[in-house]
């Protein structure tokens, strides 16, 4: 069975780390902080409850699946005998380009290095490795363990053989992959982020409120969750962060941040990571209450 690593544990990290390790696959999950380590493993204990809870996995898979990983806090250690590894860090580009130098002089000779980036290109993170051709986007969706799609995203460089051993892999873990290019955004945030950021524009300018507009994209488009909360809980600085990949990468000023969503993350308020961003959110509670300040 192919030994995987998944380095950072935090919310897309453990989800990861869980799935692969769901579907018998010996996972090393990776964090050089302590404490976030601890945290992640929880994170994957009590999702794993909620699946016993409701009749999807016994108490004897949750402690299997609990048994196949290994948490690490050396990066040296933890990628030793890897012949998948997928970074989870911080949607950072200087980060994730030191951490991919690293795992090029760390990992064995044949394993596969792939980003978990939502909009980094995959040609760069590739260009500071000896082997672009096995370097890789397999991009997953939030939360993992309930989210069929996989993005795997092919470098300039990226080989057949390194997409199509992704490709099958994602299939393994009960997912559905999608074979994309390497462009800005890729598809799923070329696609989405412009929707958002026009939600935060109607805001902005006054056209309606944030459960308005979030009630207009359910009712009216059927989206299981309204643009606004999305963002909240992507994660406001995410959205920023992506949307200047694609204004930056394209040229195009379509793609140009809101200056409220600007304003927001400068500020602080995030969304669910924060504690408020368009909404206030509580820990325990599922009650979507508009932040002060959008209250009409």
């Amino acid at each position: 069975m192919l030994n995987v690593a998944v380095i950072g544990s935090g919310t897309m990290g453990n989800g990861i780390a869980h799935v692969f390790a769901q579907y018998g696959f010996p996972v090393t999950l990776i964090d050089l902080n302590l404490d976030n380590l601890n945290k992640g493993l929880a994170t994957i204990g009590k999702n794993l409850d909620r699946q016993v809870a409701k009749g999807t996995l016994s108490e004897d898979d949750k402690t299997a699946i609990m048994g196949r990983l290994r948490p690490s806090t050396s990066l040296e250690e933890g990628v030793r005998d890897a012949g998948l590894v997928v970074e989870a860090a911080t949607e950072n580009v200087e980060l994730k380009l030191t951490i991919f130098r690293q795992l090029d002089e760390l990992t064995p000779a044949g394993c596969i290095l792939a980003t978990n980036t939502s909009s980094i290109s995959i040609t760069k993170i590739a260009a500071v490795t000896k082997r672009p051709e096995s370097v890789i986007g397999m991009h997953f969706m939030n939360p993992v363990p309930v989210m069929k799609l996989v993005e795997v995203i092919r470098g300039y460089a990226t080989s057949d053989a390194v997409t199509a051993q992704v490709m099958e892999l994602s299939r393994q873990l009960g997912k559905i992959p999608t074979e994309v290019n390497d462009y800005p955004g890729f598809v799923a945030n070329r696609i989405l982020m412009p929707m958002i950021n026009e939600a935060v524009y109607a805001l902005y300018e006054g056209v309606a409120g944030v459960e308005e507009i979030d009630t207009v994209m359910k009712l009216g488009m059927a989206h299981p969750m309204g643009p606004l909360q999305l963002a909240d809980f992507i994660g406001l600085d995410v959205c920023l962060a992506i949307l200047r990949v694609l204004h930056d990468g394209l040229g195009n000023p379509k793609y140009a941040p809101c200056p409220l969503l600007v304003n927001m993350v400068m500020a602080g308020r995030l969304g669910v990571k924060s504690g408020e961003g368009f909404y206030k959110h509580t820990a325990g509670s599922k009650e979507l209450i508009v932040a002060e300040r959008f209250r009409r």
